[in-house]
């Protein structure tokens, strides 16, 4: 029997026996240590960029940077044991964050980076014990001791290699300052204004630990994805692990009792026992339903509903109550407006012994192409192609989704309160600024506030968006008079904005100076051309002269000369007199002409009553007279 291509498992069996829920078989392909990078600021000898293995807990910084000062503990390197003091790395105040240098080996690394983070480190690096490759810190086989660590670890971790380690070690323990970053920013491919990420995981919700996490995640992440998916501003994908069982175990119980489609797609058994409870086949099957859900809703252009169907589901049919079934998916499916029919056409007959093309297609997937390794841990989040470590939890998911936009692209989403930078806030983030109009260059972005000149009200600023920014265009002289002078005195207000391109400040006529800072009034009074007639005087006024005239004389402005008042007056008496004369005229003719139509009209009509009782007009019809004739015939007898 022909087998789906997928990962090998020489050991399932003992995995099955081993292992509860959420288990990565070894890989056949390659796995990828994701990494960030760590910078040694100082010593001088030191100094330089280093490759860092990022925990695949805690929570790393991804989009940011993090400066710390690295300490070494005196005792209890390897941090196996809980530290003597709660505030034994804590930072005083105004100095750099304390990044704690811990050995590996005898215990667990979350429970190093864990007693770490309670005696007050703000991080953790690991120093290998091995001449080897980095390796992914990864969580720790699931018990009750081991949850808390992932619950409650909230700092960033890395792993660094062992030469690396001893020299920072040797500098620390020479009494040397050394001062490192911690940068994530480049940890996440951000080439664009949109998104893709994909989420690795199970339906199996009896897992321990790391399955509350998980769906817990899934509640809290829950409107934010949806968020993101309705604004067109991610591509969400959800994936599910599935192996199949060695062809010489393909007629076991086992096998039976855990895959589908003849062995082809199995999953662990969920209460670790075959003979009780829930059957990995189960799992298997409702993977499925979950896959073909989100195909269904993608088809109708509502891919966000395959997470309200994850999470109702999780919160109506748990296994615990006995409903992780296919009446209550069907239930769910229903009142999310899902159609079931087609839903069941996507995921087949389980029980042939054929392929079945969506689990087929994800087993392909999980094999990993180009910088993205293979998938072997659940549950993996994947951003932009690259493998997301650390904490499945909404605020750290959320930091690594938005590192993924292309900086000053990120939806409202990532600028909320709890996500975003909030550097303008501290002295507008070093950018330009002008507090008179309350305009600002400083822009908050998810890996940090940009100086960028911005548009306000309409107009456009331009500049470096650090030192300057000037108004640009039309409309500039509304914002803050676009930079220039500008004075009102006694109800006049002077201004040397000039609403054009050339961005220049001129004083206006009557005034001079650098048009920015000052315009000073100029003595108008003084110019040649100012009130030139003999008998006129000068008088300077701000931004203007008037011109006044001695004795009863009148200035006339347009004429630049003086004359008499009383001429004036006279000169205004005879203008009335003729714009009478001249009405008068106009009405006397009007008159003249009313009379002269009407009396015609009048004429024309006694005229026309005269002549019609002589002679017949154009409008009468002529009756014959047969007076004569008549009288003629009547004398024969």
């Amino acid at each position: 029997m022909g087998q789906s291509r997928g990962f090998p498992l020489g050991f399932f069996l003992v995995a099955w026996a081993l292992l509860s829920g959420f288990w990565a078989p070894p890989a056949a392909g390659r796995f990828v240590v994701e990494k960030n990078s760590l910078m040694v600021i100082s010593p001088p000898d030191l100094k330089g960029k280093h490759d860092s293995a990022i925990g695949n807990f805690g929570i790393p910084q991804y989009g940011g940077s993090m400066a710390g000062a690295v300490v070494y503990p005196k005792e209890n390197a390897v941090a196996c044991d809980e530290f003597s003091r709660s505030d034994l790395f804590k930072s005083k105040v105004g100095a750099l964050p304390n990044f704690v240098l811990i050995d590996r080996g005898e215990c667990l690394f979350a429970k190093k980076v864990w007693n770490a983070q309670n005696a007050g480190a703000s991080a953790v690096l690991v120093v290998d014990d091995k001449d080897e490759p980095l390796i992914t810190m990864d969580l720790p086989r699931e018990d009750d001791e081991a949850a808390k660590y992932i619950q409650n670890i909230t700092i960033p971790s890395a792993l660094i290699d062992k030469k690396f380690g001893e020299q920072l070690k040797k500098a620390v323990r020479s009494g040397e300052m050394v001062n490192v970053n911690l940068d994530w920013r480049e940890a996440v491919p951000h080439p664009d204004d949109r998104v893709e990420y994909e989420l690795w995981t199970n339906s199996n919700d009896e897992c321990g630990a790391k399955c509350d996490m998980l769906m817990n995640f899934l509640k809290e992440f829950k409107g934010a994805a949806q968020l993101l998916e309705k604004g067109g501003y991610s591509q969400f994908t959800p994936h599910y692990i599935t192996w199949y069982c060695p062809q010489a175990f393909i007629v076991s119980k086992q096998c039976k009792s855990q895959c589908i489609n003849n062995g082809r797609y199995c999953a662990p058994d969920p209460e670790q026992d075959f003979s009780t409870g829930y059957d990995g086949k189960d799992v298997v099957i409702e993977n499925l339903r979950q896959l073909c859900v989100f195909r269904v809703a993608n088809e109708s252009k509502r891919p966000w509903v395959w997470w309200d169907y994850v999470t109702d589901f999780n919160i109506r049919c748990p296994m615990k109550e006995k409903k992780y079934n296919k009446e209550c998916a069907d239930s769910v499916m229903k009142s999310l407006g899902i159609d079931i029919k087609k839903v069941e056409k996507c995921m087949g007959d389980p029980n042939a012994d054929n392929e079945n093309p969506v689990l087929k297609k994800e087993q392909d997937a999980q094999v990993g192409t180009g910088s993205r390794g293979d998938v072997t841990i659940l549950p993996t989040l994947i951003v932009n192609n690259r493998q997301y470590r650390g904490k499945l939890e909404k605020k750290a998911v959320l930091k690594a989704i938005c590192a993924g936009f292309e900086e000053t692209t990120e939806p409202a989403a990532c600028l909320s309160d709890d996500i975003e930078t909030n550097e303008c806030m501290t002295d507008n983030g070093g950018c330009w600024e002008d507090k008179a109009s309350n305009i600002t260059a400083c822009k908050d972005t998810f890996r940090g506030r940009v100086c960028e000149c911005p548009v306000f009200n309409g107009v456009q600023f331009k500049g470096d968006g650090y030192s300057s920014c000037e108004a640009i265009g039309p409309g500039r002289c509304r914002i803050n008079n676009g930079g220039c002078w500008q004075e009102t005195r006694d109800g006049k207000t002077f201004s040397a904005c000039l609403d054009s391109e050339d961005l220049k400040c001129q004083c206006p006529p009557g005034f001079k100076g650098d048009g920015v800072k000052t315009c000073e009034n100029i003595d108008e009074c003084k110019k040649k051309t100012a009130c030139q007639c003999s008998e006129c005087s000068c008088k300077d006024t701000w931004g203007s002269y008037e011109c006044t005239c001695s004795g009863d004389l009148l200035y006339i402005k347009e004429h630049d000369t003086c004359i008499s008042k009383r001429a004036s007056k006279t000169k205004d008496t005879w203008t009335a007199v003729w714009v009478l004369l001249i009405i008068l005229t106009v009405a006397a003719f009007g008159a003249y002409a009313i009379y002269k139509y009407r009396l015609r009209s009048y004429m024309d009509s006694e005229i026309r009553a005269i002549m019609a009782q002589y002679m017949p007009l154009d409008s009468q019809v002529e009756v014959p007279s047969h007076s004569h004739d008549d009288s003629h015939e009547d004398n024969h007898p």
